[in-house]
């Protein structure tokens, strides 16, 4: 079995992936806050995450691999899309409207993810549906002497009681008052403690709890999911690395503390930040994209994915135009060396051994580069596909605005059809009969010196947008961008 050696962001180098159970190898993502579409950035820990899913599953079966990416559900911004819709006087209550924006954004978002390859994890939870789970846990947390209710709604966690508190972040407690401008409230005992439970009014979701009406706070909600589909200890939990502090921070000590006899994630992965051009990514800028924008430009969904797997996760990534033009070149000459052909059996033992030491997804492309070189067409689509790419599902792309040809020849005549982007199989079908009428209907003109049928036909093919060329023996039939078949069918009538 190959070896997988990851970058362990708690112990700050490389460690060999020693799964808790081999037969159940579980790794969660952070999912995103479900208020609008997702940007650039939000992609990127997705696809880094896909590949390390796929690469699990490549070593230890598919069977014996779980993957969990959460969906936050309840959150102040969501609330916040819903007050806009209700005074833009969109009808239904806020809790209706919070309902029908999370709805809406899921729905975005894994048609978004779909696009670029992104296989569905395993388990999808949603926030809403495990608040009982996180109403036990801080009342545990509570219980032990690391959480307290302030008397007004709100559970707090009180971070001094947890002695590894900034571990996996490497800096001490004053430092991240500083870094992080921790406001000082009135119902905390110290500025870095950090809220479980928050009060929630009538209209806006809530939930009933021994603190009152209200709901959950942002960190509680993945310790809750994540020990509820994985128990106390499990293999890798990863993310973006600005969810290092303060959200995995956070999990680390509320799950920790609720379940001491646990190591929580054994293994933790954290992708670095997305720029565009050079820059970072921002609205103030005019370069913040999401990948719906970049989609409805032209950008291919496989192509966005093609260039976030040529930098390595832990280096910063550039999109850049120019990436993405030479992303597109890459994989048209990749789609066309493989056309046809059936995949090896497995993917190269160099790319397997790329992606297995820290997901070097940059190392693992060079040798994608060296199969094409090598006309290795086989083994470059089973090891491109265990990287996302070069698969079925995403290839419909690659044959807009290429031009694709097909022909058909019997002992008297031969017919050639061509046409832009894709075509149906029964219309390709359709049009070589229509070529061979008119060779037949051609041939019998040329003895007979009666051409006013071949006219009449190529006339009315004409009519429907067709380009006809005739050739001793020989038709051919050109189908220019946007061709619609309605009326060919009537053609071929006796």
């Amino acid at each position: 079995m190959t070896p997988i050696k990851l970058h362990n962001t708690r112990t700050r180098g490389k460690e060999l992936l020693e799964p808790i159970n081999p037969d159940n190898v579980r790794l969660y993502l952070c999912g995103p806050t479900v208020y609008d579409r997702a940007h650039l950035g939000n992609a990127r820990p997705v696809v880094v995450f896909d590949v390390l899913y796929r690469l699990l599953r490549q070593i230890y079966g598919t069977d014996h691999v779980t993957y969990a990416r959460n969906f936050t559900d309840v959150d102040d911004k969501i609330n916040a899309t819903a007050v806009a819709r209700k005074e833009a006087g969109a009808p239904g209550t806020l809790e209706e409207l919070v309902q029908e924006r999370t709805e809406e954004t899921i729905s975005w978002y894994l048609a978004d993810m779909a696009e670029l390859g992104a296989l569905e994890p395993d388990h999808m939870p949603r926030a809403t549906a495990y608040i009982p789970q996180m109403i036990t846990m801080i009342e545990a947390l509570i219980g032990k002497g690391h959480a307290y209710p302030d008397g007004s709604g709100h559970v707090l966690f009180s971070v001094k009681s947890y002695d590894n508190y900034g571990a996996l972040s490497g800096r001490s407690v004053d430092d991240m008052i500083a870094g992080a401008r921790v406001e000082v409230a009135d119902n905390k005992r110290d500025p870095m403690d950090f809220v479980l439970w928050k009060p929630s009014t009538d209209e806006l979701p809530g939930w009933d709890s021994p603190w009152g009406r209200g709901r959950p706070g942002w960190h509680i909600e993945c310790s809750a999911m994540s020990h509820e589909l994985f128990g106390e200890s499990f293999d890798i939990h990863g993310g973006g690395n600005d969810l290092m502090f303060p959200h995995h921070e956070n999990e680390i000590a509320q799950s920790c503390c609720a379940h001491p006899e646990g190591d929580f994630a054994k293994i933790w992965l954290h992708n670095e930040m997305l720029q565009v051009e050079g820059k970072k990514m921002s609205k103030s800028l005019g370069n913040f994209f999401t990948v719906r924008d970049l989609l409805e430009q032209g950008y291919p969904g496989e192509v966005i994915r093609f260039v976030f797997l040529q930098t390595h996760y832990r280096k910063p990534m550039d999109w850049t135009d120019k990436k993405a033009k030479e992303a597109e070149a890459t994989l048209r000459k990749w789609r066309a060396l493989t056309a046809g052909i059936e995949p090896a059996p497995t993917a190269a033992a160099a790319v397997i051994a790329a992606l297995s030491d820290d997901l070097n997804t940059a190392g693992a492309v060079a040798e994608l580069h060296k199969l094409a070189s090598a006309g290795e067409a086989a083994t470059l689509l089973a090891s491109a596909r265990l990287m996302g790419v070069l698969t079925e599902e995403l290839g419909a792309w690659a044959n807009e605005g290429q031009e694709s040809e097909t022909s058909a020849s019997d002992d008297r005549f031969s017919v050639s059809v061509s046409w832009t982007g894709t075509l149906p199989s029964d219309t390709e079908e359709l049009l070589v009969k229509t070529g061979f009428k008119l060779a037949e209907i051609r041939s019998n003109a040329l003895q007979t010196k009666d051409f006013g049928k071949v006219d009449q036909l190529v006339k009315k093919l004409k009519q429907l947008g067709l380009e006809v060329g005739l050739k001793p023996n020989r038709v051919e039939l050109r189908l220019p961008p946007g061709f619609v078949l309605d009326g060919l069918s009537v053609l071929l009538e006796p």
